[in-house]
């Protein structure tokens, strides 16, 4: 498919887009936002689609996981406004040590849980949190890396559990 067909027929599902958008229970601009960024990785990533039968799925699929890899990194970068004489966005970003009391508290309580984990679900977890990649981790431990992300998501479950008791 040449260039020019695959522009006009993404613009063709401008409004299919749009309507797919607003299932993600997204603002007006948030929404339009959705389906500009969509449409600019759709054209940067042309030379990847290979089936012109499946355009509209390929668009789609793309849409669904830019909101998912936005609403990731919202979560983990919380942006708020504070007041002075004007207002100006501020990223705050989790940390771990925490000078409120209560922080204090609850993180020395999940390492105590994650030291009660057994050695086969603590070891990986552990290395995870300090920031290593599953790969590294497998290799490291010596075990496949679907090993890897399932003892880390077992384990990620049972400190849930242990926690909320």
């Amino acid at each position: 498919m040449n260039e020019v067909k695959f522009t006009e027929q993404l613009l063709e599902m401008e409004q299919s887009l749009t309507k797919y958008a607003s299932h993600f229970k997204l603002g007006s601009a948030d929404s339009r936002d959705l389906v500009q960024e969509t449409f600019l990785k759709a054209i940067l990533n042309r030379e990847k689609f290979v089936d012109n039968r499946y355009l509209k799925a390929w668009v789609f699929t793309i849409m669904r996981n830019t909101f998912i890899n936005n609403y990731r990194q919202n979560l983990l970068h919380k942006t708020f406004c504070e007041r002075a004489d004007e207002s100006f966005p501020v990223k705050q970003t989790r940390s771990s040590d925490s000078t409120n009391p209560d922080s204090a508290l609850s993180v020395i309580e999940i390492n105590q849980k994650i030291e009660q984990l057994r050695e086969c679900f603590r070891e990986p977890f552990k290395m995870y949190i300090a920031g290593f990649r599953y790969k590294e981790i497998a290799e490291k431990i010596n075990i496949n890396i679907g090993t890897v992300k399932s003892r880390i998501f077992l384990a990620r479950k049972l400190l849930i559990h242990q926690l909320n008791n």
